[in-house]
């Protein structure tokens, strides 16, 4: 019985590594082709001003001993050894970091967070004795609104920057990799061949995009694999041919030697060093498409040691040639009689690393527009098995006409460089920073050890974004450039989403309003089913007020339907919806809140009206069950009178088990003086704290008595009937159309980012309509002017 039970533990343990080196083998095109590229124009940015080759060759040993360390210490040490343990159920990336701080720590300026969002099953907490130094930080920061802010322009720069470095790899990638022709041609016409032929693949990269990756992403890894073994190939015959002691190099006393001889040069040329590490983000970016053995073991058995073999192989040539005809270059070093298959493999390489990084940026931009912080924008997923893969064109557009001016703009290899070494660095130094706060807040060690991450890995990357800031009017300023234009754009949508939400907050209706409505005072119900969707997750919105002001109807079945995000990267499709009565079931309203994750696919609406009514028909069946053997809170009670009294039960309704969320009666905290708007957290709607959860087994007692059962069961069969006639009468999708302006009084600043900013943003962005699909024949807009 042990014999058998060991040999079926083995046969598990060789599945799974079956699966992981799959995994590895998948992972290379999709995280490792930037990474892997690198070799192309690193040197050449290196050697492009600051510094010369000379003939002792101290200057090219101490380039290669400055790319050695930095390739172990950063995406060896750093990226897989700690970083990638830092996921989110799975997730990595900038968003999965403040997402996992945020639920450690009170710190989020998203609206609308509720008790009940605790209960997911993806909302995990890991739970280790917390330390007094640990929880004196937690408090600091939760007890200081601006912190909250800081933290989230921290992140917001990261995005930024990720979104940058969108437009400036694949320009880079791609010229660096034509640029081979440079050999095989003469200066007049080479200088005329390689920027249109440069454009002409770009074009039609982004031309491909809506077809989605996975119609061509089979070949990304065999198209990688090919180039790191093609580098480090070429790698190993210059080293054993040309200089077979340049591992001598790998010292760190050659850096020291490159420094004391270079001094201001030699810094300055770090700009053109730390190339060596794009794409090095893309291995905890994304984590959640493999799994951290997967990328544990691509980067540390193959990309690691074929970059090490390829850039020593480069030096070793180097070492020899001090007088080369061209500029110092990759394809120098290549063998002539190899030169135009490796070429064409590099061009191949080059267009799988930016596919990567053009993907990477559609799906920063869709966590981004999920949290509030980006004008809403069409997003269309190109692939119904694989998860995550989208596509959106206006970003498509706007990146494409980005990448093609910057590859006629700058013409060279050394500005693009400079300009994608400050974007990488950027987003490496606001992942150090992230890091230490998990490593504080959510794996609770000692601060002693977040600051020794910090201090060591911090300074690392500050030494080369302090060199990459010097080339700010030599291509650094791009970057910069674009990093406040897109901070600027997602800080005021941010900011005027949530004023609005103040809003909605301030002048939401009571329940009694909505329960006094009736033919007494000329209001008729019409057939079908209203959806008004808010972003409040009680009470009455104010659209819906003036919707009844003006038009006295409204439909038969009423659902108040609040879409929001919450800050984990999945919902499972079974503890998506909570749904609760507002009002008696007489009323036949509702209230559904549907949740989303910032990584999840939001459905389309034919298939999220389905899936809402068959929901509601759950949540009827549940509630009529369980009302036969408790006595349901009515909302209609007279003790009842706020507004928070719709809230008084909300159910989870899943395709596994329904369970409710049972609490308090009054919220915890509903801020209405606003002495301050510095935070949003004063105004934040909460639910209570003291949550509790119950799951709900359903027994009839055959003993009860039978004619409350009776008539339960006729009402029951009421409330459906009503249902499944109000959803063949037809669906009314009710959505605010807002117009915003700041109130008298308001600062300069603020009426500039709201009157203009905000209001032009939302004008020349995708509506709530589009965003939530609505055919245009089912949608009632309600004209609404905020005041903030």
């Amino acid at each position: 019985m042990d014999l058998e039970y060991g040999k079926s533990l083995d046969a598990k343990k060789k599945d799974s590594w079956k699966t992981a080196l799959l995994l590895a083998y998948q992972s290379l095109g999709v995280v490792y082709g930037d990474l892997s590229t690198s070799p192309l124009y690193v040197y050449k940015s290196t050697f492009a001003e600051d510094i010369k080759h000379s003939e002792t060759n101290e200057e090219i040993f101490g380039v290669l001993s400055f790319v050695f360390w930095t390739l172990t210490l950063v995406p060896l040490f750093k990226y897989v050894f700690v970083v990638l343990r830092a996921d989110d159920n799975g997730e990595g990336g900038t968003f999965a970091l403040y997402s996992l701080i945020c639920r450690h720590a009170n710190v989020s300026l998203l609206p609308n967070r509720q008790v009940a969002d605790e209960a997911l099953s993806t909302y995990k907490l890991e739970h280790p004795p917390e330390k007094k130094s640990s929880s004196r930080i937690k408090m600091y920061l939760e007890k200081h609104k601006v912190l909250h802010t800081a933290l989230l322009i921290l992140v917001l720069l990261g995005t930024c920057m990720v979104i940058g470095d969108g437009v400036l790899t694949p320009s880079i990638s791609v010229f660096s990799a034509v640029s081979g022709l440079e050999l095989s041609m003469s200066k007049e016409h080479h200088q005329y061949a390689v920027i249109p032929i440069t454009c002409f693949i770009l074009v039609c990269l982004f031309a491909l995009q809506h077809y989605g990756t996975h119609r061509v992403g089979f070949f990304f890894a065999p198209i990688v694999l090919t180039w790191l073994l093609c580098i480090s190939s070429l790698g190993l015959y210059n080293i054993i041919y040309w200089n077979p002691h340049v591992y001598q190099a790998l010292s760190p006393y050659y850096m020291f030697k490159f420094l004391k001889k270079t001094r201001k040069g030699g810094w300055m040329s770090l700009g053109g060093i730390l190339l060596c590490i794009t794409g090095s983000e893309a291995m905890f970016a994304d984590l959640g498409h493999f799994s951290y053995t997967a990328i544990q073991t691509a980067f540390t058995f193959l990309v690691y040691p074929a970059l090490i073999l390829a850039y020593m192989g480069q030096a070793a040539y180097l070492s020899q040639h001090h007088h080369t005809s061209y500029q110092i270059s990759f394809y120098v070093s290549v063998p002539e009689s190899v030169r135009w298959p490796v070429l064409v493999v590099a061009i191949l390489a080059s267009v799988v690393g930016s596919q990567a990084i053009i993907s990477g940026t559609f799906s920063i931009i869709n966590q981004s527009q999920s949290l509030g912080c980006f004008p809403r924008v069409k997003v269309i997923h190109t692939s119904d098995k694989i998860h995550g893969q989208i596509y959106i064109p206006e970003i498509n557009w706007v990146l494409m006409i980005l990448c093609i001016a910057v590859t006629i703009g700058f013409r060279d290899t050394k500005h693009m460089g400079n300009a994608s070494g400050l974007a990488v660095m950027t987003v490496m130094l606001v992942t150090t920073c992230l890091t230490s706060l998990v490593i504080i807040l959510c794996w609770h060690k000692p601060p002693i050890v977040a600051l020794s991450f910090l201090l060591f890995f911090g300074s690392i990357e500050l030494l080369y974004f302090s060199a990459s800031l010097t080339k700010f009017t030599e291509g650094a300023w791009l970057p910069i450039l674009l990093a406040l234009f897109l901070m600027t754009i997602m800080f005021v949508w941010h900011y005027a989403t949530i004023k609005k939400y103040e809003f909605d907050l301030h002048n939401k209706v009571s329940l009694e309003w909505l329960l006094a409505l009736g033919p007494s005072l000329g209001i008729a119900r019409v057939p079908g089913i209203g959806l008004v969707f808010t972003d409040l997750t009680s009470g009455i919105p104010a659209n819906f007020s003036r919707f009844v002001t003006n038009l006295p109807a409204f439909h038969r079945i009423l659902v108040f339907v609040c879409v929001k995000s919450v800050p984990v990267p999945y919902v499972p499709p079974a503890e998506r919806y909570l749904v609760g009565r507002v009002g008696p079931a007489t009323h036949r309203s509702y209230r559904c809140i549907v949740r989303y994750g910032y990584r999840d696919v939001h459905q389309d609406v034919d298939s999220f009206e389905l899936e809402l009514v068959a929901r509601l028909a759950d949540f009827i069946h549940y509630d009529w069950r369980r009302s036969q053997h408790n006595n349901p809170c009515m909302e209609d009670d007279g003790s009842h009178s706020n507004e928070s009294s719709s809230e008084c039960r909300l159910a989870v309704i899943g395709t596994v088990a329904a369970y409710e969320i049972e609490e308090n009666m009054q919220p915890a905290s509903v801020s209405l003086g606003f002495p301050t708007v510095e935070s949003v957290t004063d105004v934040i709607e909460m639910e209570p704290v003291g949550a509790v959860e119950r799951r709900v087994r359903f027994a009839i007692d055959d003993d009860s008595e039978s004619d409350v059962r009776n008539d339960m069961e006729v009402q029951l069969r009421e409330e459906l009937e009503d249902l499944l006639a109000a959803q063949e009468a037809g669906t009314a999708f009710i959505l605010g159309h807002s117009h915003v302006q700041a109130k008298q009084g308001s600062s300069v600043l603020k009426r500039l980012a709201i009157n203009f900013g905000y209001n032009f943003l939302r004008r020349n962005c995708r509506g709530p309509d589009v965003a939530l699909k609505v055919p245009p024949v089912s949608l009632l807009e309600v004209g609404m002017v905020y005041v903030v």
